[in-house]
């Protein structure tokens, strides 16, 4: 049976150290590893050693009582966090890192939400029990009110208390409590289908300094959770993970069903892949194998098309994420490379890190990128620096913002220059916060053939397309095609890509539009005297906050803040709680900018110089094109008119 367990923390809750004590108890490794020591098995590339941080997803491979083990070690670190979400992607079950000193932290939660989206059985190890102000009773307090009422905390096996708790929980169970006839062994099975529902959280205490309750904790999570893999199936896997080894890419993935085998071969579109190598890796190191079953976590050599994200198998399907950059930085870089090769190398790192949206700027002949946060940012510096000998700075991290629009339209393009010809005839219309772009066709076949409708709908959607406010992408519009028209003779390639870009563009113009801006969610916990500069502070970030929940000693406030205002509060807040409140953001969406004009001023973007857009039309006359303006384009359209 093969399992994949993740391994996930707020950052220096322990995690790297729990993950070396199992993997040598379990005979993976012959000799432990410390952060602290810089001789961390999982944390194998120089960066992560010199900052005594997981950076990157790295997995360990062992056997434990039968079972073939893959045991993932992510970062703890908001700024990795979209590392940390493709991993979940691929976890049977996860074990949360919590220390008994400092209890739930921001990113626990974060994590904890991510694991329920994704309905992943989770175990808890309370860590650092040995430490100085370690109060057990405490965190399970707080595990049960911020986490699950569903924490079990479990010390003694199956006792009187876990059977009762069981009871509680499961009619049958309980008339065979009440009754008592309820055995060791049905116990372990009702506990056990609890946990695969996301109905029980175990929990156990421990130290992974001193190596305590390690091997106790491992071995009820291998008692409590179970795989069902089918390898007769066609072969399914999902994309979690691209590296580079000395130029060769090295895919990452795990088999939901089937068997893989060295030369079998992948058809994308209209390119083919062959799988030339099959790795099995254990920290840095790894072994060839001819063939891997469903359910194991591997990786191949000769597959150049699929991204993260990506189901072989199902090449429809791909995977949306949730934890996405809200900041762009510029790249500054005054050496010898030529630009094109350095955007090249900014690809590559694209393709392990999608998240970071490389962009190229023609017109000003610059790259930008997204990322999370600043120690993102100097994480790439030293990536650039260690692998493609290369120096490059950033420029200071800028808010993304996105823009949609108020109202309906329908915009018109035409596109007609000698020997050119397409006209396309859209509606936009708004559509609900976060559902982004989407498309509908009540084209007929007899304006437009299926071909063009389909060229349409991919250039909608090829790539972001500026807003006209700012020039930063548009996003929750429902486009609609209704007509279109072709030439027999005159069309050609890329005729409908910029008929299709005037009628966005015309559309836009016609319409309010609205500035957005990321906001977080947040929750602050701190000491009642705290309650007036907190809610103060959230006013004054043009946030908003629900009723305060107040007890005896603490106050907790749940609200919405812009990202621009609130990024940086983490460090006022634990200045003014001297280090003793609690502060959590996690991302939520995208809402109406709190200072649009004062924005739009300062990016001073002017669409009518945009060299990738044109709201205009071209049209032919005497043999000469000739440009018609947005505001009289619809008279001149071809196509009848709404």
């Amino acid at each position: 049976m093969y399992k994949s367990i993740g391994v996930l923390a707020h950052v220096d809750a322990g995690k790297t150290t729990f993950c070396e004590q199992l993997l040598f108890h379990t005979q993976a490794i012959k000799k432990r590893g410390r952060v602290d020591h810089q001789d961390a098995h999982l944390d194998n590339h120089a960066i992560e050693r010199a900052r005594g941080i997981t950076i990157f997803a790295e997995q360990g491979r062992f056997q434990y009582k039968g079972h073939t083990y893959t045991l993932i070690d992510t970062p703890g670190h908001v700024d990795f966090a979209p590392e940390m979400e493709r991993a979940i992607r691929v976890m049977d079950a996860a074990i949360i890192i919590v220390s008994a000193v400092d209890g739930i932290e921001g990113h626990t939660e974060t994590v904890w939400q991510l694991l329920q989206q994704h309905k992943i059985p989770t175990f808890i190890f309370i860590n650092k029990v040995d430490r100085e102000g370690a109060d057990i009773d405490k965190v399970m307090q707080a595990i049960q009110q911020e986490l699950s009422p569903n924490a079990l905390l479990l010390t003694d096996g199956i006792d009187a208390t876990v059977k009762e708790w069981l009871a509680e929980r499961d009619e049958t169970l309980m008339e065979l409590f009440f009754n008592g006839e309820l055995t060791d062994e049905q116990s372990l099975v009702g506990l056990r289908q609890l946990v695969q529902n996301g109905q029980a959280i175990v929990c156990m205490p421990g130290s992974a300094l001193k190596d305590e309750g390690i091997l106790d904790f491992f071995n009820a999570v291998d008692t409590l959770t179970t795989t069902e893999f089918n390898n007769n199936a066609k072969f399914g896997a999902t994309v979690f993970k691209i590296r580079h080894d000395q130029k060769q890419r090295i895919t990452f993935m795990k088999s939901t069903a089937g068997i893989l085998k060295v030369r079998d071969e992948f058809t994308f579109g209209h390119a083919t892949d062959k799988v030339t190598e099959i790795r099995l890796y254990n920290g840095s190191s790894f072994t060839s194998v001819q063939q891997v079953e469903a359910g194991d976590i591997f990786a191949v050599k000769g597959l150049s098309t699929p991204v993260i994200g990506d189901v072989l198998g199902n090449e429809h399907e791909k995977a949306a994420f949730d934890m996405v950059p809200t900041l762009q930085a510029k790249v500054n870089y005054d050496g010898p490379l030529h630009v094109k090769e350095l955007t090249r190398i900014f690809r590559e790192l694209e393709a392990e890190e999608p998240s970071l949206r490389v962009l190229w700027n023609e017109q000003f002949q610059e790259i930008s990128v997204h990322v999370m946060g600043v120690i993102q940012l100097e994480v790439l510096v030293e990536v650039l620096k260690e692998r493609f000998s290369i120096e490059v700075t950033f420029g200071k991290p800028q808010i993304l913002y996105k823009e949609t629009i108020k109202n309906a339209a329908i915009g018109y393009g035409h596109f007609e220059p000698l020997k050119h010809y397409a006209e396309v005839h859209i509606k936009l219309e708004p559509n609900p916060r976060g559902k982004g772009i989407t498309f509908a066709n009540a084209c007929h076949a007899d304006d437009l053939t299926i071909g063009h409708q389909r060229l349409i709908e991919q250039h909608l959607f090829e790539r972001d397309h500026h807003g006209i406010l700012t020039g930063f992408p548009i996003t929750d519009i429902h486009v609609t095609l209704l007509t279109g028209r072709a030439h027999n003779k005159h069309t050609a390639g890329g005729d409908f890509r910029e008929a299709t870009l005037r009628a966005l563009r015309q559309g836009l113009e016609q319409v309010d539009n609205l500035l957005l801006e990321p906001f977080y969610r947040f929750k602050m916990k701190a000491s009642n005297e705290h309650i007036g500069r907190m809610m103060s502070d959230v006013q004054q970030a043009s946030g908003t906050f629900e009723a305060p929940i107040l007890t005896e000693q603490s106050v907790t406030i749940f609200g919405r803040a812009p990202v621009a205002t609130f990024m940086d509060y983490s460090t006022q807040f634990a200045a003014f709680t001297n280090g003793k409140g609690a502060l959590t953001l996690q991302f939520d969406g995208y809402d109406v900018c709190h200072n649009t004009e004062e924005i739009i001023e300062q990016i001073a973007y002017n669409k009518d110089v945009d060299p990738a857009y044109s709201s205009s039309s071209i049209f032919c006359a005497k043999g000469k094109g000739y440009s018609v303006p947005w505001d009289e384009a619809k008279a001149a359209m071809h196509c009848d008119v709404e």
